[in-house]
């Protein structure tokens, strides 16, 4: 599945020459002293001898990393707000365990401070999703980490996914309320019954459309059947490798296009979801052990996933980990095994393929969306940092190295500057 959203995010659709820079494209190799061309917040040339139009802008690079926007594939920016408690909390509907009628866009404040700080991270794009609290959370997004007047002009597209969670998160929350789900058993069950549901209603719905009779309309089951229908992917929480197996079961049984989120014990069938191409979207990272079902996570697992020939993407789970950190999570995982190209496909072009985004974000080549990040050095050595992020185009932050007294500082262009 791609994207099929149009190019027309609030951001303005910019123009701009980033040259020699050592430009890593992701999806392919390296090229010194590379330029980067977006026109029109789309990139339309790569490679060491482009020729720019009159009037481009050129943003000399000088050497340094050119790269595209990392994307955070599982975070809940915008609608578990920074330092906001309960008011700014709307992660989960904990309600009702099936919560596929939800729409993580429907509480995503675009001024919460986590898009400021993806983009010091050089994060332009992320797919918010709701919790994890229900067996069946919701519907997620994938939008810009910058540019709308409302979010509704940051999306990249509005149908991503389903979020749904396996092991302690659901059968905590409904066991305090003594209802189902209380076990794992009740977790599975939840799920299973509410895709029979939605193969029921698609039939019911297809049967009264041949017949040209009217059909009540269920949000709900309506979402599911797009999962079975294989529009939407089904981002399934689990972390201990008893409910990675009860993931592939269901998937198994119903047929949808699963990615399995967190995957921290995914180690142990490392080989059974490389056997089957089952992706993992891995972390967090840097996070202790502070639940029963987290007991083997260790940051070295997502080498050994990679190593089995596991397809794999990083996740800061932010705010769990501050969006920020995306590319660190990176770094020491490198530091425990995983090569470093893998490293950067996790954070770039394996996340955008995963969920369906890559005819837009994902990597610098003609045609994607002009998210294009100058780092000091290599993104993968602490030391670096983000030194200009484009988002189609558009120039959206900038360190500034004589700010604060000679100590430097971020510049986001704000809404004042954006929209005046």
């Amino acid at each position: 599945m791609t994207s099929t959203t149009p190019r027309t995010p609030g951001t303005t659709l910019s123009s701009v020459a980033v040259t020699g820079g050592y430009v890593v494209p992701v999806a392919g190799e390296p090229i010194e002293h590379g330029t980067v061309l977006v026109v029109d917040g789309v990139i339309t040339a790569v490679g060491a001898d482009v020729e720019i139009p009159d009037g481009v802008r050129v943003v000399d690079a000088g050497g340094r990393w050119v790269l595209p926007g990392f994307v955070e594939s599982h975070g809940h920016v915008g609608i578990h707000e920074e330092a906001e408690g309960w008011a700014g909390d709307d992660t989960n509907e904990m309600t009702n365990p099936n919560g596929a009628a939800l729409r993580a866009i429907d509480a995503i404040n675009v001024e919460d401070e986590g898009f400021r700080d993806a983009l010091a991270g050089g994060v332009t794009s992320v797919v918010v999703k709701p919790g994890s609290g229900n067996p069946i959370g919701g519907q997620t997004v994938a939008i810009k980490t910058w540019g709308g007047r409302t979010v509704d002009e940051q999306v990249i597209a509005e149908a991503v996914s389903v979020k749904s969670a396996l092991g302690e998160n659901p059968k905590r929350v409904y066991g305090d309320k003594k209802q189902t789900p209380s076990t794992r058993l009740g977790v599975a069950k939840v799920i299973r019954e509410a895709f029979v549901a939605a193969q029921d209603y698609a039939a019911a719905r297809a049967h009264a459309e041949a017949e040209g009779k009217p059909f009540t309309r269920d949000l709900a089951k309506e979402t599911l059947a797009r999962v079975l229908d294989g529009e939407l992917a089904w981002d399934q929480h689990t972390h201990r490798a008893d409910d990675i197996a009860t993931a592939l079961r269901l998937a198994d049984e119903f047929g949808y296009r699963l990615v399995i989120n967190h995957g921290t014990d995914g180690a142990a069938v490392a080989d059974v979801l490389a056997e089957r191409d089952v992706p993992v979207i891995f972390g967090p990272l840097f996070t202790a052990r502070s639940k029963v079902e987290l007991r083997n996570r260790s940051i070295a697992a997502l080498g050994r996933l990679a190593a089995a020939g596991v397809r794999v993407a990083i996740t800061t789970d932010h705010p769990v980990v501050p969006i920020n950190f995306l590319v660190h999570q990176a770094s020491l995982a490198v530091k425990e095994g995983l090569d470093p190209r893998v490293a950067l496909e996790a954070l770039t072009v394996n996340p955008a393929a995963f969920l369906g985004l890559d005819d837009r974000i994902g990597a610098l080549e003609p045609g994607r969306d002009g998210d294009v990040v100058v780092w000091s050095g290599d993104p993968l050595d602490v030391t670096s940092r983000a030194e200009h992020v484009f988002v189609t185009g558009t120039e959206v932050y900038t360190w500034d190295a004589q700010a604060d007294g000679g100590l430097g500082a971020g510049r986001v262009a704000e809404r004042s500057a954006r929209f005046a």
